[in-house]
């Protein structure tokens, strides 16, 4: 019998991503298993805050939760904006976009994609996994699919933007994608 498992996330880009990953798990949205909740993100790195996420999902719910945080490393601003990548202008995806433009005039251009997810279960059995996928921010936004900083990311991957890529592509190659997979691999026969 498939166990039914909790997003633990309000982001419906990452819910989508998620269920399209895992296509074969019962992936429910927190606001259908109940959870209508703002968990602060107060780790200080990816894995500290997918559990944190997935830790309290699963308190309130009962249920078997999984959390993802990533986010966009790039080297030549020491990592940022990191775990900041949601919040790195303050305001919505086109502000941190246009932000980090700004701030790397003049600089390195490589960076990386990063995701940490977390499944905790009610018993307080955790599993973790991270991913990765790295590439170069361009000069200016091209495509029109994704969120966040895709339009912006040239996947060495696909050798193009991941705004440019469909979903099945990015899915293919994505950090989150990537941890995703590892994470189902090593829970095989479990779920």
């Amino acid at each position: 019998m498939q166990k039914t498992i909790v997003a633990a996330t309000g982001n419906a880009h990452k819910l989508k991503e998620i269920r399209a990953i895992l296509s074969d798990w019962n992936i429910i949205s927190q606001r259908e298993a109940g959870f209508h909740g703002e968990v602060e993100e107060t780790g200080a790195t990816f894995g500290e805050n997918a559990l944190i996420k997935a830790k309290a999902v699963c308190e309130a719910t009962g249920l078997p939760a999984l959390a993802d945080d990533s986010g966009l490393c790039v080297e030549a601003l020491g990592g940022a904006p990191g775990v900041f990548s949601a919040r790195y202008s303050g305001g919505g995806d086109a502000d941190n976009r246009k932000l980090l433009l700004k701030n790397l005039q003049g600089k390195a251009r490589e960076a990386y994609f990063a995701s940490a997810v977390a499944l905790v279960f009610p018993d307080g059995e955790t599993f973790t996994a991270e991913g990765k996928t790295h590439g170069r921010i361009l000069f200016e936004e091209t495509g029109e699919n994704g969120f966040g900083y895709d339009s912006l990311f040239f996947s060495d991957d696909l050798n193009k933007s991941f705004g440019e890529a469909a979903e099945e592509e990015k899915n293919g190659v994505s950090h989150r994608g990537r941890a995703l997979l590892s994470l189902a691999e090593s829970l095989r026969g479990k779920i």
